[in-house]
């Protein structure tokens, strides 16, 4: 079967599912293969349970003009997915970048959200299968799209690119994450800097951090660059006005909406702010709807959530951790005025051949504070020599934290995806 008659298979049929426990009835099954599991083994069962259609790669013993065979299933979701994106002349915002993806790509769709039709990744699918579902998930009716894009090693950017075709796009930063796979902050550049070159060659616009000197000399050539950041250079230009405890920031070039009050926690999340004020003004969004679209937003899902409970207050910034967010949360939470702080921190993964050494650079940084008390979780924590409590993994550490009967305590907590950091909360 062609990519273009499974389209039309689509067209009729336009919701995709790759988990037989989330189906409803009229979705295409797409049985994909993993290290662990084989979709194709689910397919009558998806038939079963309401599935329209379900494509295999792996022929069944009978057949059923139900099940549509393909060469592989997850190439047949990416190409489809391609074929779906090229029926659209709209923008595609591509998001990537070590740290802040998710809360940029959440404020740009709520402000872009308030005058478009706007389709964006949900959660957190941003990787070789979230992309393609993210991209079917878009509607005939949209005006625009934002897509997110998780990368950990080179060309897996690129590959993104060549199917979700973005007219725009944010590289946040370039951090220290996934060094694993990357090998180096160099290689984590190149690898982020795939959706700038992509921008370069298809005549695309990117909007560009430009307080960083690297993403200024990595966009050199693309067509069309729109700035902003803190310094004169800048089309948007703001700054932190205060940050405790929600970040208020106050814009000063590129916009009559000279404070806006964020929900949000940390100056750290200044640039995400920024950007989605950048974005809003280029599309021609009324300053106002910009304005009330960030400050309406409320993280979610341990994104720098502000949470207060039993007489404490926490910041949860336990969706993930590299050593670039973690040195900024924890200078953040240093800054924050409260009598008595406690750091619940929990390793951080994916650092390769550096990892002790950047756990030991954060233990060093932890030093230079004082605190109530020090909690650091799991990972590479467990093989370094520090004076702070050790716990083995979140589980050990909510015990402890129960335990202490704490009131009228300020916490920071935070680790890699691994450490589940949010267990400590019950």
């Amino acid at each position: 079967m062609t990519i273009e008659q499974l389209y039309e298979i689509y067209r009729q049929y336009p919701s995709v599912q790759t988990d037989t426990r989330k189906l409803k009835a009229g979705d295409i099954f797409f049985a994909l293969k993993g290290p662990n599991f084989n979709g194709n083994q689910f397919a009558e069962a998806a038939l079963a349970a309401g599935s329209a259609y379900a494509v295999v790669d792996e022929a069944p013993a009978t057949p059923n003009s139900r099940i549509i065979v393909v060469a592989d299933v997850l190439t047949a979701l990416q190409q489809l997915a391609k074929y779906h994106r090229q029926q659209f002349t709209i923008p595609f915002i591509a998001i990537t970048g070590s740290n802040g993806k998710t809360t940029t790509k959440e404020l740009v769709h709520a402000v872009l959200s308030a005058g478009y039709k706007t389709y964006t990744t949900q959660g957190n699918l941003n990787n070789h299968i979230g992309i393609p579902l993210t991209i079917l998930s878009v509607k005939y009716d949209a005006e625009m799209a934002v897509i997110e894009m998780g990368a950990n090693h080179l060309r897996e950017i690129a590959s993104y690119c060549e199917y979700t075709l973005p007219t725009h796009g944010i590289i946040t930063n370039c951090g220290k994450a996934h060094l694993e796979g990357f090998g180096s902050i160099e290689g984590v550049r190149k690898g982020k800097g795939e959706l700038y070159d992509y921008l370069r060659a298809h005549n695309g616009t990117a909007f560009v951090m430009w307080d960083y000197d690297y993403l200024q000399s990595m966009s050199k050539g693309i067509p069309a660059v729109i700035k902003y950041g803190t310094i004169e250079a800048a089309d948007v230009q703001g700054a932190v006005q205060q940050s405790e405890p929600f970040l208020t920031v106050a814009i000063s070039k590129g916009a009559t909406l000279p404070v806006i009050h964020t929900q949000l926690v940390g100056a750290y999340n200044l640039p995400n702010v920024l950007v989605a004020v950048t974005a809003g003004k280029f599309f021609r969004m009324p300053d106002e709807k910009i304005k009330a679209a960030i400050e309406s937003y409320t993280p979610s899902n341990s994104r720098s959530q502000l949470i207060e409970k039993n007489g404490n207050k926490f910041i949860l910034d336990a969706y993930n951790a590299n050593p670039t967010s973690m040195k900024a949360a924890i200078e953040n939470f240093a800054g924050i005025q409260a009598n008595n702080k406690v750091l619940m921190l929990g390793g951080m993964a994916e650092l390769g051949a550096e990892s002790l050494q950047e756990h030991e650079a954060i233990i060093d940084l932890i030093k230079q504070h004082n605190w109530k008390a020090v909690v650091l979780v799991g990972g590479d924590f467990m093989k370094l020599d520090h004076p702070f409590i050790k716990m083995a993994n979140s589980t050990e550490a909510a015990n402890w934290f129960r335990d202490q009967l704490f009131n009228d305590t300020y916490f920071l907590i935070k680790g890699s995806r691994s450490m589940q950091m949010e267990k400590v909360l019950g």
